[in-house]
């Protein structure tokens, strides 16, 4: 057998040769054998990451230390995704309803014993770690409802609409106490698209003009109940200022004018990278975090927005298609509602920052600075990977 002696690339004093290209090149083939990942999705998340922390270094001033510390929210959200995209579908499926229990019993207790900041009690300090169990939720609830729909054929009978919808209803109202109204909604949206997915038809009687005004009444009665005693007064305002952010240009509108402007004075090809005025002058509020598009349409222009969203439309439409791949409606309902809460994530954080929704704490995926929503995110692409890579068992198909 004819054997290849090492040839060495001497660029100087390169240290590539041919038999270390040779040995990383297998390694890559054993991780990726190893690993039940899928490279297309995951190539695309390292794309939109590095991007996110271009524009994370910017919008910090140029300061490396935030960049560092997302670099390694990213490396531990990473190993998250790894090590859930091991974890085959039936485990998910029972495993489910014990984790929606545990997170229920934590968020009561969060509104008891929860640690405070910023005028909300979202969290549960352990001591040796703080955390938000609103963030798992994200997770676990679409994961029950999915468990709860799948038991049976689809679409759902009445009963498992329920029961769905109480578990929906019931954590949403104890998130929204925080208050967190931006995570209450998003969670309640995770759980809702399960039920859409599911082939739900809501017929509260035959009469389709009849069964129209009442599923309006109930909406309508659902947004009174909420305006008058739900939302607290920052939260009504919020909502007001979406209608006319003038009206108080120093207080509640500010995050929404000068988000405006930093977006407009953009145009086709951006100002370039720290060279936005409203961004690296501090205008912009939350730049690094949930206002984090500002800073972005304003030094990479139209096109670099165009980029992101080319990125984000290749994810979207690379999950979609892991999860319709499944042959059991488990995955199938739990991978298409994940992909749509990340496109939720998408669709309002630049609706609000753009001035079209109201401003509600949601950060733009992999690009804004933050942990834990990162990881959560990561997770369900990890739980996207897993129900594609691993065989459905036949009693589940």
């Amino acid at each position: 057998m004819l054997k290849l002696q090492p040839t060495s690339w001497r660029f100087e004093e390169s240290w590539f040769t041919v038999d270390m290209i040779s040995y990383l090149f297998k390694k890559a083939i054993l991780f990726y054998r190893f690993f039940k990942i899928d490279m297309p999705l995951f190539i695309l998340l390292i794309l939109l990451s590095s991007l996110g922390l271009l524009i994370l270094y910017s919008s910090s001033g140029g300061s490396l230390n935030l960049v560092y510390r997302q670099m390694v929210h990213l490396g531990l959200a990473t190993s998250v995704m790894l090590v859930i995209a091991q974890i085959p579908p039936i485990i998910m499926i029972r495993v489910a309803p014990i984790l929606m229990i545990l997170g229920f019993f934590q968020l009561i207790i969060v509104l008891f014993f929860g640690s405070s900041g910023g005028g909300a009690q979202r969290w549960l300090d352990l001591g040796f770690v703080r955390f938000q169990p609103s963030e798992l939720m994200k997770i676990i609830v679409p994961m029950t409802i999915a468990a709860i729909l799948s038991e049976k054929t689809l679409p759902p009978r009445a009963f498992p609409v329920i029961i769905s919808l109480f578990s929906i209803g019931a954590v949403v109202l104890l998130i929204a106490r925080q208050p967190d109204l931006g995570t209450a909604l998003l969670i309640g949206a995770s759980g809702i698209y399960v039920l859409f997915f599911s082939g739900l038809r809501v017929m509260v009687v035959k009469n389709i003009w009849l069964n129209l005004v009442i599923l309006s009444s109930a909406i309508i009665g659902s947004l009174y109940y909420a305006w008058n005693f739900l939302l607290i007064t920052y939260q009504k305002n919020r909502i007001l200022t979406l209608f006319n952010p003038e009206s108080d240009r120093l207080g509640s509108g500010y995050h929404i004018i000068q988000s405006k402007i930093a977006i407009g004075s953009g145009g086709l090809t951006g100002k370039g990278i720290r060279e936005g005025s409203q961004s690296q002058l501090d205008f912009v509020p939350e730049q690094s975090t949930d206002f984090i598009f500002s800073v972005l349409a304003e030094e990479l222009g139209f096109l670099g927005f165009l980029l992101l969203v080319i990125i984000y439309a290749l994810i979207i439409y690379r999950c979609m298609d892991l999860s319709l791949r499944c042959e059991d409606n488990f995955s199938r309902l739990l991978g298409s509602s994940l992909t749509f809460v990340f496109f939720t994530y998408i669709f309002v954080n630049i609706g609000m920052v753009s001035g079209l929704l109201p401003v509600v704490g949601i950060p733009l995926p992999l690009v804004s600075y933050g942990g834990s929503s990162l990881i959560t995110l990561m997770a369900g692409f990890g739980i996207i990977m897993s129900i594609h890579k691993h065989k459905s068992p036949r009693y589940l198909q």
